[in-house]
């Protein structure tokens, strides 16, 4: 995430990953990236940024002929951490990798995890992306002054949803939202999904006044008019999206959300590498190229020691941010 707001937030951006993994017989054989028995771990359920970016990634890969195969599997709970501990525990696999992102930094520090990140191996940063602001086509609220006007009357009233636990960027851009019109982020009732599927359904049937999510994870909703787009949290204007920034409409938010991939901590110089050229020949495929505008996701390619040295920032960052909010 990065938050760019008189804040100065996090960092950000959407990170994706993904990492196909392995077995194929045309370019992957010759770069080595062939990984027999690759499985990539979503740790949401089915819809969220997490699971879209995964999958989206695995079939670029395939598509590619960088390799095929690859296993997309889902293991939710508690905002991420679930899977960062089966991750933890699987030392040394060098055929395990998990898409994460801004979410799960939060949720460590929010479920008081007791493995973090940095019990990881950090492959690669490979997304950023806005966060947007919206309601279910038949919401009283058509402009991002409206919606805001009714929160500030009754905060507690108007529940917002995210796809995140508290720490992630789906509570954390909304927070940021409330302080820059004047409400205090303890009275913002904030229901935290699970991911982005989740969250879904509950706009839909307008359980929650509003959501925020990432672009990605609705742009098909966005343009087949089920969801109203109100405003988007980043610097600029999505292409192909009618909606303001929403410096643009007058409160002082700029936050981008970000995503990437880690892999089994003790995995050998050689099993690291493999993922990380995978990544890399990834990010450098016309196919990938595509997704990224497909999705409205931006590059924010980073591997390595780099990535690393990154997710240590985001997680100091989020401490200083939830602080300056006071939550």
């Amino acid at each position: 995430m990065r938050l760019r707001t008189p804040l100065a937030l996090l960092g950000a951006a959407v990170l994706v990953l993904v990492g196909p993994p392995l077995l194929t017989t045309g370019s992957g054989a010759e770069t080595g990236t062939q990984i027999p028995g690759l499985r990539l771990m979503v740790p949401n359920t089915p819809g969220g940024g997490y699971d879209i970016t995964a999958r989206t990634a695995a079939k670029n890969a395939e598509d590619a002929g960088l390799t095929h195969n690859v296993e997309v599997f889902n293991l939710p709970g508690a905002g991420g951490t679930v899977g960062l501990s089966r991750l933890v525990s699987e030392h040394g696999n060098g055929k395990l990798a998990m898409s994460m992102g801004l979410g799960v930094v939060g949720a460590v520090h929010s479920n008081h995890a007791p493995k973090t990140l940095a019990d990881t191996t950090p492959i690669a940063r490979l997304t950023e992306e806005q966060d947007v602001v919206v309601v279910a086509k038949d919401s009283p609220y058509k402009t991002i002054d409206e919606l805001i006007g009714a929160w500030k009357d009754a905060p507690g009233k108007l529940p917002v949803g995210g796809g995140s636990s508290p720490g992630g960027p789906d509570h954390l851009a909304p927070m940021l939202m409330a302080r820059a019109a004047g409400i205090s982020p303890k009275q913002v009732n904030y229901i935290p999904f699970d991911g982005g599927g989740e969250l879904l359904a509950s706009i839909l049937g307008n359980k929650v006044a509003f959501g925020v999510s990432g672009v990605g994870e609705y742009l098909d909703q966005i343009k087949a008019g089920e969801l109203r787009l109100l405003a988007v949290t980043g610097p600029e204007r999505v292409p192909g999206l009618d909606a303001p920034t929403l410096q643009e409409a007058g409160y002082d938010v700029n936050f981008t959300n970000w995503r990437g991939i880690v892999a089994p901590p003790g995995l050998t110089d050689s099993e690291r590498g493999k993922l990380i050229r995978l990544a890399e020949e990834l990010h450098d495929s016309k196919e990938w190229q595509e997704s990224l505008k497909k999705n409205g996701w931006d590059d924010a390619f980073l591997t390595g020691e780099r990535f690393g040295a990154f997710l240590d920032a985001q997680d100091q960052r989020v401490v200083s941010v939830l602080k300056e909010l006071g939550l």
